[in-house]
């Protein structure tokens, strides 16, 4: 879809908001941002929300089919946006409110969480932050305050996200890796690119491997840890760091692995043997980013204890042939929720459903109908 034409029947207000933590800035912008597109001359009392941690969403390509079918779409973003280097999970969800409440401010009776992607595990922090706060302790002020009075949404729909931020990354590295300072050096015997070990890949590798990527985040962020006490302790409130070869999940090479649709050997980038070479996801953090987003031990962007909050009706939606996202997360997703009502459903299609304009409307239809039985 592309054109002013096809987009005759839709209204795009762009929205730009201060947060409760942030202000505008003196070049204009506001930490938050997004825009909202709705059915032209309705104001419709049902609209969704996504978030993601550092693409922009304003433009999701879902606003403009949802709106078609008489829902509100807020394409939101936080100060976070192309940023994430310096993420941190408190002030994301606060920014995120500030995006909740403009819908209810702007008359929309019953809010759609749409966790999408990585935003899905965001999104999912946010709903539960909003349902049982517990992080209003880690700010002051303003920031503690929002903390504890996120507004809440009515209804939760999973689309295609990965289980946690900290399970994607520790999923899709690299654990052969040897030196985080070196991304040339490589321990042969876990190497994925190694035809001596695959694919198809043994039971016995997986498991090697599988424990070594859980030992490379473990490491990182006790390395993260120590480093940010070190220049604490000099003054410096925080370093950037980079993080190398992370396009490793052995489901990119192996199809018999978690079995879909999904074409092999691939990952969102490319060949994973090329993309592993380049710059990936995470690629770019500081201490703080690290321990609030990426890590094992100490991040609250994992999925399940967030989704063991959520209660609203929800709905899990997983394309059969996405490269980065797979049947078992999305299975994992569902179990995790506590909701009473909650539905998942397997759909054809790529992550973002760019393969096919037929799978893009089904998709839109299915979870159009599924809002439309709840509101």
């Amino acid at each position: 879809m592309s054109g002013a034409e096809t987009l005759a029947d839709i209204e795009r207000e762009f929205i730009g908001e201060v947060s409760p933590t942030a202000p505008r800035i003196q070049a204009g912008g506001h930490p938050c941002q997004g825009i909202y597109w709705a059915p032209k001359g309705r104001r419709p009392t049902t609209a969704l929300i996504a978030t993601h941690y550092n693409v922009d969403f304003s433009e999701h390509y879902g606003a403009p089919y949802f709106a078609r079918r008489g829902l509100g779409f807020l394409g939101w973003n936080t100060r976070y946006r192309g940023a994430e280097d310096l993420f941190t999970l408190e002030h994301a969800l606060i920014d995120i409110g500030v995006g909740v409440r403009w819908l209810r401010e702007a008359g929309v009776e019953r809010v759609v969480i749409l966790g999408n992607s990585g935003g899905g595990s965001l999104m999912g922090a946010y709903q539960a932050e909003a349902t049982a706060p517990t992080l209003a302790g880690e700010l002051r002020g303003a920031g503690a305050e929002a903390l504890a009075n996120l507004p809440g949404a009515d209804l939760y729909v999973s689309l295609n996200a990965h289980k946690g931020r900290p399970e994607v990354l520790t999923s899709w590295m690299d654990a052969s890796v040897v030196d985080e300072r070196d991304p040339t050096l490589t321990d042969e015997t876990l190497d994925p690119f190694n035809p001596d070990n695959g694919p198809p890949y043994s039971a016995g590798f997986i498991a090697r491997y599988r424990a070594a990527q859980t030992a490379r985040n473990q490491r990182i962020t006790d390395w993260a840890r120590a480093e940010l006490a070190r220049v604490n302790a000099a003054g410096v409130p925080d370093i950037l760091f980079p993080l190398y070869r992370t396009w490793g999940d052995l489901r990119f090479m192996d199809p018999a692995i978690d079995p879909s649709d999904r074409p092999s050997p691939g990952c969102y980038a490319g060949h994973p043997r090329e993309a592993n070479r380049r710059p990936g996801i995470g690629r770019t953090n500081t201490c703080r980013t690290w321990l609030s987003m990426w890590s094992l031990e100490t991040s609250k962007c994992q999925g399940g204890p967030q989704l063991a909050k959520i209660t609203l009706p929800s709905l899990v939606v997983q394309s059969t042939a996405d490269m980065g996202v797979f049947p078992s997360d999305a299975r994992a997703i569902h179990a995790a929720l506590a909701a009473p009502d909650k539905t998942l459903e397997m759909v054809p299609g790529a992550h973002y459903f760019e393969d096919s304009e037929t799978h893009r409307n089904a998709m839109v239809d299915l979870v159009a109908a599924w809002i439309a039985a709840r509101v």
